[in-house]
């Protein structure tokens, strides 16, 4: 059994918080911009001091509000200003928060409030609220919701000022003073890609080794000077640790929620840092591509992928040749220095985690200039327990362990964990819990392999497994992420399990599809649904799973595929807010579609 080690270089003191940077960064650096808030389109300094009064008047408020040390208070919303404001103003007097996606259906809202037994919600717009509102009756423990933003009544963060005018403003730093670093801090609620989501709870310590960790491994990249423009979800567990892990090292935090607008906000807020989920990288790879199609330029951007690609790897091994030199630098000029300016131009490095990148885009990504260091976690370990670092990087891995944290694997290659950033167990579940931990080690689920020097490679998850009916095991994440690395495929999800053989169901990005469609004289009016069969689209599909193909033996390769007629998205139930596919959802919704393969 292979385990590793890496004790921390920190140490977590009895009184230590994830707010106390707030008030800390109050006194000392009080003019420092820590945030830019969007107001009328345009990017506002907001100060250290300026924030830290927003953070208390919203803290006093909750008082006033009735909400006690280790009450629980709900934040519905997307990821916006107003988020980790009151984020921080919830920890300041000893509440936990329950992050809910804004996308959550009134069911899931209502698992959620019930389960955690939320007293307050803060939800985002009137819409949210009056879900919330809806289910009141079911709702015994809520006693007040405030409207983040509202077309009738008073914005939260006033309602709360306003109510927090009459406390005691000493209330704040004895409330502070008063928590450990083995309170809780946080109720996440699992994606629940099966059955109902369950609640992790992570303590302040949890995330203290989690940012600290963080701040070991990127150096250069968490520190003041620095800018991060947050779009992830903050609901999720990585937006929302890297967002308390950079607020720490006085780096500038900007948010948006509207991806549909990302390239022109990055374009502007110009971040040093992204943070992200592979799916928007492989986007971005992607759009290019098909642009570079659109415009007859297709060859040339394959030569420039290729060579970006060829350019990495050479990194890795001993470095680039002069021929290789002299075409890569041809290249920036032509291609990578437009994916840089995509990005905002200034962008140095990124981050990725939430699902496996691969290792043809972290290559591509490292040679047009920008590293992408992958790493491995999951809610229940307050986010990254591995990342590739600064100077310790291995494209296709997800990294080396964080400070603080062991790692090891069983007999059947289940990554197990223990250390800092790992919980202590599912709120209110104690079946749940003890299924998950043996002897300390917690059981992730995934299947992993680690190398001599200490370096994880993530397998696939042990649940998504498919066994055929000839008994070989294959894992679908190798084979999925190389269909989605061509720009018309969007999402994939292998399948045949007690099948004789491995299929496929593809779906059409719907963005690319209006190309191509130009591209090869199709009508402008069809639709996906309408060209499920096309000899020419069911070529191109071909020729992506042969390339998928390469990278697993005969027996786990796909043999055939179905073009889906409609795309996954969060929106039908497909897919999670991060983006990951939920596997029992089609597997139900296109059950004919997957009989019909077998037929």
């Amino acid at each position: 059994m292979r385990e590793f080690t890496v004790p921390a270089s920190f140490e977590i003191a009895e009184y230590d918080t994830v707010v106390s940077s707030v008030y800390t960064h109050e006194r000392e650096d009080p003019d420092h911009v820590i945030f830019q808030r969007l107001v009328d389109g345009t990017w506002t300094d907001v100060t250290c001091a300026q924030a830290a009064g927003q953070i208390r008047s919203a803290a006093l408020g909750l008082i006033a509000h009735g909400v006690r040390p280790g009450d629980r208070v709900a934040l519905l919303s997307a990821t916006r200003y107003e988020w980790p404001i009151i984020d921080f103003a919830i920890l300041s007097i000893g509440a936990v928060t329950v992050p809910i996606y804004e996308t959550s259906a009134p069911e899931q809202i209502r698992h959620v409030l019930t389960d955690s037994g939320s007293v307050l919600v803060l939800a985002e717009t009137d819409a949210h609220a009056d879900r919330v509102e809806q289910l009141k009756d079911q709702l015994p423990e809520v006693r007040t919701v405030l409207r983040i933003e509202s077309a009738t009544t008073e914005p939260a963060l006033d309602v709360l000022a306003r109510a927090g005018a009459s406390e005691d403003p000493a209330a704040i730093d004895a409330r502070v003073a008063a928590i450990k670093s083995t309170d809780p801090a946080t109720l996440i609620y699992t994606s629940g890609t099966t059955g109902l989501p369950k609640g992790c709870q992570l303590t302040h310590s949890n995330l203290l080794y989690e940012i600290r960790g963080a701040k070991a491994a990127f150096p250069t990249l968490l520190r003041k000077g620095e800018r991060l423009l947050v779009f992830l979800p903050l609901a999720h567990v990585l937006a929302r640790a890297i967002t308390i892990g950079a607020f720490a090292n006085k780096v500038a935090l900007g948010f948006t929620s509207d991806i549909k607008n990302l390239v022109p906000a990055l374009g502007v807020f110009k971040p040093t840092l992204v943070v992200s989920v592979p799916r928007v990288f492989e986007k971005v790879y992607n759009t290019a591509e098909q642009n570079a199609r659109n415009d007859g330029k297709g060859r040339i951007f394959d030569i420039a992928a290729h060579t970006a690609i060829e350019f990495s790897q050479a990194t890795d091994a001993g470095g680039p040749g002069l021929v290789l030199k002299l075409k890569h630098a041809l290249f920036d000029k032509l291609v990578y220095g437009k994916l840089r300016a995509a990005l905002g131009g200034n962008c140095r490095a990124a981050i990725s985690g939430g699902a496996p990148l691969g290792a043809r885009l972290g290559h591509f990504y490292r040679g047009v200039g920008l590293t992408i260091y992958e790493g491995y976690g999951l809610t229940e370990s307050s986010a990254a327990v591995t990342a590739n670092q600064v100077g310790a990087v291995k494209i296709g891995s997800v990294g080396k362990l964080l400070p603080g944290n062991s790692m090891r694997l069983a007999d059947d290659h289940e990554l197990l964990l223990r250390g800092g950033v790992v919980f202590s167990g599912y709120w209110r579940n104690e079946q749940a819990t003890k299924d998950a931990f043996t002897d300390g080690w917690f059981h992730t689920g995934d299947l992993g392999d680690i190398d001599a020097d200490g370096f994880l490679t993530i397998i696939g998850r042990k649940k998504e497994i498919i066994v055929t009916a000839g008994g070989k095991n294959v894992a679908p994440a190798v084979l999925e992420d190389r269909l989605r690395a061509h720009p018309l495929i969007s999402q994939a999800m292998a399948v045949g399990d007690a099948q004789p053989f491995i299929a496929a169901l593809i779906t059409i990005d719907p963005e690319a599809f209006v190309g191509w469609k130009q591209r090869h004289g199709k009508a402008e009016s069809a639709s996906v649904a309408d060209l499920t069969e096309d000899p020419d689209l069911t070529a191109e599909i071909e020729l992506a799973v042969k390339e998928a193909n390469q990278a697993v033996s005969k027996a786990e390769a796909i043999r055939t595929f179905r073009v889906l007629p409609v795309d996954f998205t969060e929106d039908t139930g497909e897919l999670t807010p991060t983006l990951k596919v939920k596997r029992k959802v089609v597997a139900e919704k296109f059950a004919d579609d997957i009989a019909a393969i077998y037929a």
